[in-house]
């Protein structure tokens, strides 16, 4: 992954405090030792996750998945104790097509009757390089529990334009098996292995 999250997987005056000769940061930072520690919340304007499969063999399908929400604990000096949940509405699905999203909505799918959301919860974080990581944790997708993977990239951290607010923000790449958590719809000719492109700004949390 490039310099997610966390997959997991941004914040200003709400962050911890500083000391008085402390600098105020006036531009982003790439340099994820320069990252304040503390508590985030996801943005849910700014954390989504792409996914694609293979369509039949014919082509490489893609949708989204919006509005998802999360904390973040981090530590720049101990990021392997960064500790992270996020929750996926299911029914929020965009494919650019009505009807698909109405189809996947059914019991073939996500059945997001029984399970509207999705649920990851990190367990374990290991650093790759200076602004990369694996995390690993457990994804609860229609009631089953399973073990999921996450390569993050730090991407850089400080006040944001817009909002003025302190921001961090983080790739991720994983791959999961529908199969394991019980959409076998269409196998083998729909694909059952799903690329997922994790992206997230967190805030600082109040």
């Amino acid at each position: 992954m490039r310099a997610p999250l966390f997959a997991l997987l941004g914040l200003l005056s709400l962050a911890p405090a500083r000391a008085a000769d402390d600098p105020v940061p006036v531009a982003p930072s790439a340099d994820p030792t320069q990252v304040r520690p503390g508590a985030y919340v996801l943005d849910p304007d700014h954390g989504k996750i792409t996914w694609s499969v293979s369509h039949l063999g014919y082509s490489t399908y893609y949708g989204q998945f919006a509005g998802l929400t999360g904390t973040l604990t981090l530590d720049p000096k101990a990021p392997e104790k960064s500790q992270l949940t996020v929750s996926v509405p299911l029914g929020g699905v965009i494919t650019g097509s009505p009807h698909l999203n109405e189809r996947l909505a059914t019991p073939d799918f996500f059945d997001t009757a029984k399970f509207p959301a999705a649920s990851f919860t990190a367990t374990k974080v290991e650093p790759t390089s200076p602004t990369t990581a694996r995390i690993t944790g457990d994804l609860n997708l229609r009631g089953t529990v399973r073990p999921f993977a996450i390569d993050a990239t730090f991407n850089q951290a400080g006040i944001h334009p817009v909002d003025q607010r302190y921001t961090v923000g983080f790739d991720g790449r994983a791959v999961i098996k529908r199969s394991e958590f019980g959409i076998n719809a269409y196998l083998p000719q729909l694909g059952d292995e799903v690329s997922l492109r994790i992206e997230g700004e967190f805030k600082a949390a109040p």
